[in-house]
């Protein structure tokens, strides 16, 4: 039996999704509740290797008791496992899926949101959520990110937003769609596509917003693109603010 479970979690505290010896990560923490759920060592994979201080509002797991584990009812999951859950993460909903089914080969869009707040005082209630960014953007910084964005569509090789550490041989991806919206203080920059390199959205957001702020023009971005020069790219990338939005299959 595999069950496929949506959850949620704050990445503050975790060092990112996947199991390291000796440090707190998601898959640490849903192997050792997984355990206690069934009685006994499940085999947990995620959709994603989520970065450290990653949050995400939508990532999936599947989860594969050992044989002759209870038969839990997939709906009932979600309560089952509260009691053994930490309060940074939480079971959303889950369902049986087909054993040959996985969580990241099978996916067929990913989402991740970037949050930048624009004020000369940061918010504490926000805080390892947003990019506090205390510098004024010009009046017309959303119209100049925005036509930037439209040249990240499409099938490219984004070597140029992959951060140095990968050791990803195809930087291709194709990104579906890409959002600049702004509400008050907060402008939010989310990317949809088929999959992400290291630190590809930070970098992106990054990228975007220099062109907002006016140190760069949206329609350097086809260069920089062909480049595949990390140098290229905007070289600011900082870790708060990321969110997986939503995974669909």
């Amino acid at each position: 039996m595999k069950y496929l479970v949506r959850i949620a979690y704050l990445g503050e505290n975790f060092y990112g999704f996947q199991y390291q010896p000796g440090r707190r990560t998601v898959q640490g923490e849903l192997n050792r509740v997984a355990a206690s759920v069934f009685g006994g060592k499940c085999l947990v994979t995620g959709c994603s290797r989520t970065d450290r201080g990653v949050s995400a509002r939508d990532f999936c797991i599947t989860i594969e008791p050992p044989e002759g584990s209870p038969r839990i009812p997939a709906k009932r999951l979600p309560v089952a496992a509260l009691p053994f859950l930490p309060r940074d993460l939480v079971f959303l909903s889950a369902k049986i899926v087909p054993d040959a089914f996985h969580p990241r080969y099978d996916v067929k869009t990913k989402e991740y949101r970037y949050t930048i707040r624009t004020s000369p005082t940061p918010d504490p209630f926000l805080s390892g959520q947003v990019w506090e960014y205390p510098v004024a953007l010009p009046k017309n910084a959303l119209q100049r990110m925005r036509a930037a964005a439209v040249h990240f569509l499409g099938k490219h090789d984004f070597a140029a937003f992959m951060a140095q550490g990968s050791d990803v041989k195809d930087t291709e991806r194709t990104i579906f769609g890409m959002k600049v919206l702004k509400k008050g203080k907060l402008i939010t920059v989310s990317v949809t596509g088929d999959g992400f390199l290291y630190n590809m959205v930070r970098i992106i957001a990054g990228t975007l917003l220099d062109v907002g702020a006016g140190k760069r023009e949206p329609d350097e971005i086809p260069d920089v693109i062909l480049s595949k020069e990390r140098k290229k790219a905007g070289q600011t990338a900082p870790p708060e603010g990321l969110c997986l939005w939503k995974v669909t299959y």
